[in-house]
């Protein structure tokens, strides 16, 4: 047995589920935040057999790609007055942080 954890971003997260669900798949959601944008994420973990692991990172592909966006980084106006002004940055966004780890038990109470 294995557990697929996939980080992604909240925009994709419940077209994943929806998808994973139709391929028979079962799926718990954690809701996080990431660190650099603080913009909210999804946890998924997934429990699957070894042969069906590269199937739910398929998925994953499929429904989560990267993109990019532009967002406002405030910046200090040179004057001193303490002023931010915002200015405009492009990121990519998107895409998914797959974890597999070995499950050596699986206990259901």
């Amino acid at each position: 047995m294995k557990l697929v954890i996939a980080i992604v971003q909240d925009d994709d997260a419940l077209d994943l589920i929806e998808e994973l669900n139709d391929k028979g798949f079962r799926v718990t959601k954690l809701a996080t935040t990431g660190g650099f944008l603080k913009s909210g994420n999804t946890t998924l973990m997934i429990g699957v057999e070894k042969e069906k692991v590269t199937d739910v990172v398929k998925v994953v592909e499929d429904v989560c790609k990267m993109r990019k966006e532009i967002i406002p980084t405030p910046t200090t106006m040179s004057n001193g007055t303490g002023m931010y002004m915002p200015y405009p940055m492009e990121v990519e966004v998107g895409g998914a942080t797959i974890f597999v780890l070995d499950v050596d038990q699986f206990i259901k109470v």
